[in-house]
């Protein structure tokens, strides 16, 4: 190819790619970087506490990775159709670093309590409380708000100051002084919720939720737990809206916990009804015994004692006993025999023994 064949094949080129550069089109506006609204707010009460929480955003609404964000102003109203902040019941100050970019990590979780005033509980305690969160960007403007939470708006009640628990053979006896209702709500009832968490796993349950009635002592008896263990017990009032068939609770403050360790030290039942009957006419003689069957959940057996005169009982058994009947085979003519009965559960606990029966060998 000839030196001017070259050059413009050369200029053709250039002019091909120019032209190709110059569809891309209009240069896009610069971004408002204004977060998007959070949308996953969620809202929990205890006591006059409300918690919320949300994901901080991590995208722009042009679909921008977020590079900053402003203050989050936290919304509360008791209009149920909120349709802007108005007076924030708080300025949550930005984040300490910037955003990540979109995708480069997971939405950090923000929380905040807000603490329900007294006045904002009695205002309308049949009615909800609406909450929405505001994120700003660095210029304090914003998108909207993000999802509304409702949560009600009934006063709640203190626990008991004198919650108290105590292990007896029947279970964990919790004892309280309802301090009854002063004043009634239309559509609103009360009852006591006592929580028992087990100490070494967390897990927790409902050990009993009788209605909060007259102000005066009461008691709940929790058989449901498992011995050996140690357990964290707690109470607290329950307020209960009646809507349309069903029913919304909110919990109030929790008492403070009362630890109990259920360690069976408790025997079963004594054993009543011992008879002692004499058989050998031409055999060998034995005495059969018999009582009363103990019907303690945990039994695990029977002990028998037996002594003559002045001596002291033995145990006349190497193995629990499983039947409430024993055959003494090892009798002598011309003895009285006092015989008694012990119960045995299964984690060893031995009831007193019974009253004893005599009986005679000829």
């Amino acid at each position: 190819m000839n030196p001017l064949a070259r050059k413009l094949s050369l200029v053709a080129a250039l002019c091909a790619l120019l032209s190709g550069c110059a569809q891309t089109g209009p240069p896009l506006p610069p971004s408002l970087e204004l977060p998007q609204p959070p949308s996953d707010l969620r809202a929990t009460r205890k006591g006059n506490r409300v918690t919320l929480a949300w994901s901080e955003p991590t995208r722009t609404t042009d679909r921008q990775s977020l590079r900053y964000l402003g203050p989050t102003r936290i919304c509360r109203s008791m209009d149920a159709e909120m349709k802007e902040c108005g007076d924030p019941v708080e300025l949550l100050p930005p984040p300490a670093r910037p955003t990540p970019p979109a995708g480069s990590a997971q939405p950090k979780p923000q929380v905040y309590t807000d603490t329900l005033p007294q006045t904002v509980q009695e205002q309308n305690p049949n009615g909800e409380i609406t909450y929405a969160a505001e994120v700003l960007n660095r210029d304090n403007r914003s998108a909207g708000l993000s999802n509304r939470v409702r949560v009600l708006a009934v006063p709640t009640l203190p626990p008991p100051s004198d919650f108290n628990a105590q292990l007896t053979a029947d279970g964990v006896v919790l004892t309280w002084t309802s301090a009854g209702l002063s004043s009634a709500l239309p559509g609103v009832q009360h009852r006591y919720r006592i929580y028992r968490r087990d100490e070494n796993t967390g897990k927790g349950a409902i050990a009993g939720e009788p209605p909060m009635g007259e102000a005066g002592p009461m008691r709940v008896q929790d058989s449901s737990f498992e011995w050996g263990k140690a357990y964290l017990y707690s109470i607290t009032a329950v307020s209960i809206v009646s809507r349309a068939g069903s029913e919304v609770q909110v919990e109030g403050d929790d008492s403070p916990t009362v630890r109990v360790t259920t360690h069976d030290v408790f025997p079963p039942a004594v054993p009543s009804g011992l008879q002692a009957v004499y058989s050998g006419e031409g055999q060998k003689p034995f005495v059969d015994l018999i009582w009363a069957p103990v019907t303690d959940a945990d039994l695990a057996g029977y002990n028998v004692y037996r002594h003559d005169g002045d001596n002291s009982p033995v145990k006349l058994n190497s193995e629990l006993i499983k039947s409430p009947s024993h055959r003494d085979n090892a009798v002598a003519s011309g003895k009285t025999y006092f015989y008694s009965v012990s119960a045995v559960d299964v984690r060893g606990n031995e009831s007193v023994r019974s009253e004893e029966a005599s009986e005679t060998v000829p």
